[in-house]
C-alpha cells in the first residue's frame, strides 16, 4: 500500500494514526498536510476507541454507527487481529441509517452510490473496512499523500523510540501529531534527532447541516453529503497553526 511521495524542499512531513472507521474531519485535515501517512495498524486495539465506531447526525441529535467486532477472549488484540462481527446485518443497517438521516442532503446521491458498495462488501477484518472507507473519502476529499502500513514495516521499539524510528525510516524532518500525543510523547528525543515535532491544532470548521444547531466532531461524511465539492475548502479552513 504505496504511493508516490511528493516532499517539500526541506524534507518530508510524517503522519501515524491508528485507522478509523469512517474518521471525523481533524483525521483527514492531518492526512492531507502529511507527505508520508502510516496506518499504526498493529497496536493493541482499543475496545471504546473509534476503529469501529464513529457518529453521524439525526433529527435528534448526534447517532453512533458501529461495525459489531469480535474482541473477547483475544487477550490484547492488535487492530489488524481484529475481525468483524458476521451475525447482524450491521452494513444494511448503517446504510439505510444514512438513507434516512441524509436522504435531503445536497450531494447525498453524489457519494451514497459509492459508499452504500463498499459498506456491502464481505468484509472479514475490521482494518480493511477501515482503510477502503478511508481511501475512498480521502479521494473525494482530494487528499494523496504516500500511505503505508506499520504492520508491514516491522519497526520496534517503545512508544516514542518506535514513532522515531518510523520517521528515521522515511527520513521526515517533521512529525505532526495530534495535540492528545502531549501527554507522552517524548519531543526532546526527536529534537535530538533532527525531527520537528509539529503539533495539530485543528480549530472545526462550521458548516451548513441539516437538523438545527450544528453539531461539531461527527464523520467526516457528514460534511461531506452536506458540502460535496466544496468539501475540501471546509476542511482547510478548520487548519489553525
Amino acid at each position: 500500500m504505496t504511493t508516490s511521495i511528493n516532499v517539500t524542499a526541506d524534507g518530508p512531513t510524517l503522519v501515524i494514526l491508528q485507522p478509523g472507521y469512517v474518521p471525523w474531519l481533524g483525521f483527514f485535515d492531518q492526512m492531507r498536510r502529511a507527505d508520508i501517512f502510516v496506518y499504526y495498524d498493529d497496536v493493541q486495539y482499543d475496545k471504546h476507541g473509534w476503529r469501529n465506531r464513529n457518529r453521524v447526525k439525526s433529527p435528534s441529535g448526534p447517532h453512533w454507527l458501529t461495525v459489531p467486532v469480535r474482541h473477547h477472549g483475544l487477550g490484547q488484540p492488535r487492530i489488524l487481529d481484529i475481525e468483524i462481527d458476521q451475525r447482524t446485518p450491521w452494513a444494511r443497517k448503517h446504510v439505510g441509517t444514512l438513507r434516512q438521516f441524509y436522504g435531503k442532503a445536497p450531494a447525498f446521491r453524489q457519494y451514497m452510490p459509492e459508499l452504500e458498495q463498499a459498506l456491502m462488501q464481505p468484509w472479514q477484518r475490521l482494518v480493511d473496512l477501515d482503510l477502503a472507507l478511508v481511501a475512498m473519502m480521502a479521494g473525494w476529499l482530494r487528499i494523496a499523500p504516500a500511505i503505508y502500513r506499520s504492520s508491514e514495516l516491522q519497526i520496534e521499539g517503545d512508544q516514542s523510540e518506535r514513532l522515531l524510528r518510523h520517521c528515521q525510516h522515511f527520513s521526515a524532518r517533521r512529525y505532526l501529531s495530534g495535540s492528545a500525543a502531549r501527554d507522552y510523547l517524548d519531543v526532546k528525543r526527536f529534537e535530538a534527532a533532527g525531527v520537528e515535532v509539529v503539533w495539530q491544532d485543528y480549530q472545526h470548521p462550521v458548516y451548513p447541516q441539516q437538523y438545527g444547531a450544528f453539531e461539531p466532531y461527527l464523520s467526516a461524511i457528514d460534511l461531506l453529503f452536506n458540502c460535496g465539492d466544496h468539501s475540501r475548502a471546509v476542511l482547510e479552513a478548520g487548519y489553525a497553526q
